[in-house]
């Protein structure tokens, strides 16, 4: 039928533009409108004989040519394709008498003149065509089709009607089935309880300059390198609905190229070995009583630039702290925006220094002594927001004060996924010590600010 041979050559149209076929528009004047018509230069090897098809096609049809088509194979190949869905899982959904029968014929026959509404029966004849190939497959591979409960028809009922002798009315009624005598087959599934819930988030990132000698500017070329990974581990409140147990193991290692400095190549810019832990019994709907422990340090030394002073190293400095208060945790339905706060009134604070060639003074510790206990308060807030889907803040503040000096540090890191494995990221450490010494030549004195923009590997494992 000519209009079956139109919907065909629309395909084929379409399959030429992208095969790099020249294809073009010309009008004509009939029954009083213009009329647009294609002209297609349809280069050889669109006209691919049927042994020539390509292999998932002629797998499929092996299959089923014998049931469910009968092709003529006069036919261009792009007029036998059918829609992608078509090879998807099925799925029954109901039964159609319409389409009872085991061929879909697809052949030419010269049809009337093109009408205005062609292109609406060029496309309820592929939907019929669609429909008859996937009943066919249904009916012909029950065992390989599933079935949607919701659109599977409801069991027969069964009546019963008598006439009541006194009203000389007759009353119908429906026959109850007792469950209790229904017999049924399937096993109970086994689900397994998950008391924990655990994530593990690593990356490695990059940035990298290159100047040349003669660059206008000057400049030094430089690479720098970023390793960070965080693990986390929290107990399932599902199963757990009055206690909160969180533990958090991370370590960020930054590495910079040293041209200025004559004795070694690099620079650590940044070495962070961390342990969060948080216990709390429930005391209103959102606050728990709680316990918080934090502990920190570096593993690697580090020395200034063009010394061999070391300027820290492990355990130089250390802190611990512990501190006994409330925790408050609130979490969308969704799971998009989290936020919890401990306030721990009552904290031990407890700073060290090991290491006899660092100067244990610029950590608040007393000359001579390799340690110092500290009484007071402390606070540990969090949040993290998904803003898309693609795109997740965090953000960390932490605070002690003894109610003589105050120390504060407060991260914020701001991730773009590109993908599963790529990212970039931004990240901004913001501190604050108020017995930190005024900085030569600078106007910096209490305040310290790092800033760190990364582009590079990042993966995600874990169902927390």
């Amino acid at each position: 039928m000519l209009t079956r041979l139109r919907y065909l050559l629309m395909v084929l149209v379409l399959t030429c533009i992208a095969a790099g076929a020249q294809v073009t528009k010309k009008y004509k004047f009939v029954n009083g409108q213009w009329i647009e018509e294609i002209v297609t230069e349809v280069s050889e090897t669109l006209k691919a004989p049927v042994d020539t098809l390509d292999e998932d096609w002629v797998d499929y049809a092996d299959l089923y040519a014998e049931k469910a088509f009968e092709i003529d194979t006069t036919l261009d190949v792009r007029n036998r394709l059918l829609p992608s869905t078509l090879f998807m899982p099925m799925i029954f959904d109901g039964y159609d008498v319409n389409l009872i029968g085991d061929s879909v014929k697809i052949e030419a026959k010269e049809q009337p003149e093109a009408s205005p509404l062609d292109w609406v029966n060029d496309r309820m004849d592929a939907i019929n065509r669609y429909n008859r190939v996937r009943q066919r497959y249904m009916v012909d591979n029950v065992n390989d089709v599933k079935y949607n409960i919701n659109t599977l028809p409801e069991a027969p009922k069964r009546f019963h009607g008598f006439v009541d002798p006194n009203t000389a009315k007759i009353t119908v009624e429906e026959i109850a089935v007792d469950k209790s005598q229904v017999k049924g087959t399937l096993d109970a599934v086994k689900v397994k309880k998950i008391h924990w819930l655990q994530q593990f988030d690593g990356l490695v990132q990059f940035s990298q300059a290159y100047n040349s000698p003669n660059w206008y500017q000057g400049g030094n070329n430089n690479l720098n390198t970023i390793i960070q990974g965080v693990y986390q581990g929290r107990l399932n409140q599902a199963f757990h609905p009055n206690l909160l147990f969180e533990n958090t193991v991370q370590y960020k290692l930054g590495l910079n190229s040293a041209p200025d400095d004559s004795l070694r190549n690099y620079s650590i810019s940044e070495d962070n070995f961390q342990i969060n832990s948080k216990f709390g019994v429930r005391a209103a709907k959102r606050w728990y009583y709680s316990a918080t422990m934090q502990f920190k340090t570096q593993l690697l030394n580090n020395y200034r630039t063009n010394t061999r002073d070391l300027s820290a190293a492990f355990l130089s400095p250390g802190e611990f702290n512990l501190g006994l208060g409330l925790t408050y945790e609130y979490s969308t339905p969704s799971g998009n925006f989290k936020t919890n706060a401990s306030l721990a009134p009552l904290s031990y604070n407890l700073k060290i220094c090991t290491n006899e060639k660092i100067d244990e003074r610029q950590f608040g510790i007393k000359e001579g002594h390799t340690s110092v206990s500290q009484y007071g308060s402390n606070v540990d807030c969090s949040l993290e927001w998904k803003l898309a889907y693609n795109i997740s803040f965090r953000s960390r503040l932490t605070a002690f004060t003894n109610y003589d000096y105050l120390q504060g540090d407060w991260e914020n890191t701001l991730s773009f996924s590109i993908n599963r494995f790529l990212s970039t990221q931004v990240y901004v450490h913001i501190r604050y010590d108020s017995t930190t010494r005024r900085y030569e030549d600078t106007d910096w004195h209490k305040w310290q600010i790092r800033e760190v923009l990364s582009f590079g590997f990042a993966y995600k494992l874990g169902r927390l």
